[in-house]
């Protein structure tokens, strides 16, 4: 199992490097004389990456998770208090800080969720650059408290982002996710299936006016695991999944989503409550509330520090939760997709927090992790 978890972050980390260049990448190609061509690809790419290549994304998520509480990682109380308890106040700190600067704007209000998400490929791949001196159980703490904070994301899509509810669309869905978890009991080893099924619940909820990438996590719910092993379904999907996510399907979502040009950013911009919002929740609130959540948690005995861990690097990985990226980038987008305004100051708030985040997590895991080798 613990290679198995090695592979994953391993693979993670990789991608984040990969999500960096394809951010870069957006920036430079939105600011240069072919800005035109990217908007145009952009315009035609945007529903399909951000509402169906994403319903993949999810769907991995899924597999993840349930793999997490069936095998081990996730299964006992002891094992999921810290990191679910610390991704709680990652979320419910940088909302509430976000609703305090914006609750004088109704429509600025709905983006109270953009700073809530962390980007587990880019907070990986930062924590990678140290290498063999970042514990394991750290590592493993940081990937849990990621897939709670993933758990927190679809739960606020499916009920504040979903919108004119045809209940008529929402029955049929509900009657092919019925299908799904009986269709085990039938061809379990047949993943075509189960893919067909899950296209159709995709269809259903975009029609539904429920944000169809919960499809996703439907249809891995559903996904058998009954033996635990490396040649189950949901090993198998998830296996075959994970590459073509990490180095396919989120760049491309940064590609289309993290392109502004540098005219849209003045000290007006700058000053605007939504980018004030997004930034100090990413940048203070997920710290704030990751490391406060953990601290009382651990002093009240209930949990304790991941071995060899100490509250200087604890409290650095929180500082590293708080690079959003292509979640938040996710949320934003949702949250202001009906209004039309406000996207670019998303892209600019949620890019902002993520640097500050990562700079400033690095430096004071780079402090932690040399007193951890001095204390040696």
């Amino acid at each position: 199992m613990r290679k198995l978890l090695l592979k994953f972050v391993q693979l993670e980390s990789s991608g984040g490097i990969v999500l960096f260049i394809a951010a870069a990448i957006a920036i430079f190609w939105s600011n240069s004389q072919f800005s035109y061509i990217y908007q145009d690809i952009t315009d035609n790419l945007l529903f399909l990456i951000n509402e169906g290549l994403m319903s993949i994304f999810f769907l991995l998520v899924g597999l993840e998770l349930k793999r997490g509480f069936l095998e081990g990682d996730l299964s006992g109380f002891s094992q999921i208090i810290l990191p679910s308890v610390a991704a709680l106040g990652g979320m419910f700190v940088p909302a509430l800080l976000y609703l305090s600067i914006n609750y004088t704007s109704p429509i600025a209000l709905k983006g109270w969720a953009t700073p809530v998400a962390t980007d587990i490929a880019f907070a990986l791949g930062a924590l990678s650059f140290f290498g063999a001196r970042v514990p394991a159980a750290l590592k493993l703490f940081l990937l849990a408290l990621a897939i709670f904070d993933d758990v927190g994301s679809i739960l606020i899509i499916a009920l504040f982002y979903s919108h004119h509810l045809a209940y008529f669309f929402i029955f049929l869905a509900f009657l092919l996710v019925v299908c799904l978890f009986l269709l085990k009991f039938f061809s379990r080893l047949f993943l075509s299936a189960y893919l067909l099924l899950g296209i159709l619940l995709w269809m259903c909820l975009f029609y539904s006016g429920v944000h169809p990438t919960i499809s996703g996590v439907l249809l891995a719910l559903a996904i058998p695991a009954e033996d635990y092993s490396s040649h189950s379904l949901l090993h198998r999907l998830e296996n075959s999944l994970h590459p073509w996510v990490v180095y396919l399907i989120m760049p491309l979502f940064a590609l289309v989503n993290a392109g502004f040009s540098f005219q849209e950013v003045s000290f007006a911009i700058l000053t605007d409550t939504v980018v004030l919002g997004i930034v100090v929740g990413l940048f203070v609130g997920k710290q704030v509330g990751i490391f406060g959540f953990s601290w009382l948690l651990i002093k009240s005995g209930l949990a304790k520090l991941p071995t060899q861990t100490s509250w200087l690097a604890l409290y650095g990985v929180a500082i590293l939760c708080g690079i959003g990226f292509t979640m938040s980038l996710f949320l934003g987008t949702l949250a202001f997709q009906n209004e039309n305004i406000y996207l670019a100051e998303v892209r600019v708030g949620v890019i902002l927090g993520s640097i500050l985040s990562g700079l400033f997590g690095l430096g004071i895991l780079h402090v932690a992790f040399s007193k951890l080798k001095n204390s040696e």
